[in-house]
């Protein structure tokens, strides 16, 4: 595949062919383009310089015109290429011989040196098609077939602005221009066209709506704990009121009676009548107060212990305070 030099490459890596032995014709050629590419590259034409030294690197392979050129590359701020340069030229001076290779030791010097501080300012690039681009889509990135293995994954590639094109099987090329720096990584998801009449592909139906949750009410356990402690409370009240009640009963048969001993008295009718009042009032007062402490103090302990909330019905709980002469109580009707 041929592309030309004066673009910045995605990949920014020419191998270093292993050429037949060179004509005279070619000598001459690849030593003409050296001695120009060196001159524009000391006078700052990296441009014109660079192109000029890989074409005779191609005609001519030698160690020292690709250590050139990768000087060169570096120079221009193409560090991916200058970096494959650098590499290359080092595998060339592995290849060769004990006295070859001490030739070259001052320049496999500079080029071990300009590898390791070029290598961590090499941008990283991810190219991606899109979910359910058409199979066989072309991908370019400045001129050069980027293969399926070459998308997804980082790549090395020069600093400055890169131009990708994609073009599905007979569709049109879609452009993409972006600029990436030094140190830069970056992922794009390229744009792909179908050809002309092509039919969209089906929509994804949406995603069916989540059932609603049904409003969590409190458990059973916890309503019964605020129906006990409510009768509880209610007990308290009831005793209270009560007991109020029986003493004033109380007074009032003191009023009017006479010679009160624990087995008779001499007692008035109204002080009869509140004698009798404040018996049974004083044994609604005893049940209620019994019974809200003791509802009370199952309350607390039905708060403690009650599990996690479950999703349940609410309960039907009614009650019912009883009191009479010969006793009272507390009826809790329910159902759950």
């Amino acid at each position: 595949m041929r592309f030309s030099w004066f673009r910045s490459t995605c990949l920014g890596v020419l191998g270093v062919a292993v050429a037949a032995p060179a004509s005279a014709q070619a000598l001459a050629v690849a030593e003409s383009h050296f001695d120009r590419g060196r001159a524009d590259m000391l006078a700052g034409r990296y441009e014109t310089g660079c192109p000029a030294l890989a074409e005779s690197q191609r005609l001519d392979p030698r160690p020292g015109r690709l250590f050139t050129l990768a000087e060169c590359e570096a120079k221009w701020g193409r560090i991916a290429t200058a970096v494959a340069r650098y590499n290359d030229y080092l595998a060339m001076v592995d290849r060769m011989s004990e006295a070859e290779r001490d030739k070259q030791s001052a320049r496999r010097k500079i080029a071990l040196g300009q590898r390791s501080a070029l290598a961590p300012l090499v941008p990283q690039l991810t190219l991606s098609l899109p979910p359910g681009a058409p199979a066989g889509t072309r991908v370019q990135c400045d001129g050069m077939t980027l293969e399926q293995p070459s998308l997804g994954v980082a790549l090395p590639v020069d600093p400055g602005e890169h131009v990708v094109t994609t073009q599905a099987p007979g569709g049109p090329a879609t452009e993409t221009r972006f600029t990436i720096d030094r140190s830069e990584s970056k992922a794009i998801v390229l744009e792909v066209k179908p050809p002309a009449g092509a039919k969209p592909p089906p929509a994804k139906p949406p995603a069916p709506a989540p059932a609603p949750v049904p409003a969590q009410g409190p458990s059973g356990l916890r309503v019964v704990t605020y129906v006990t402690g409510g009768l509880g409370v209610a007990g308290l009240i009831v005793g209270s009121v009560t007991g109020w009640m029986a003493l004033d009963a109380s007074g009032v048969a003191a009023d009017n009676c006479r010679d009160v001993s624990p087995d008779r008295a001499r007692c008035k009718p109204d002080g009869l009548d509140a004698g009798n009042r404040a018996k049974q009032l004083g044994l609604v007062s005893t049940v209620g107060f019994g019974a809200g402490v003791a509802l009370a103090g199952a309350s607390a302990l039905l708060f403690l212990l009650e599990p996690s909330p479950r999703r349940q019905p609410a309960p039907e709980v009614s009650w019912e305070l009883t009191a009479g002469q010969a006793g009272g109580g507390v009826v809790v009707r329910g159902r759950w």
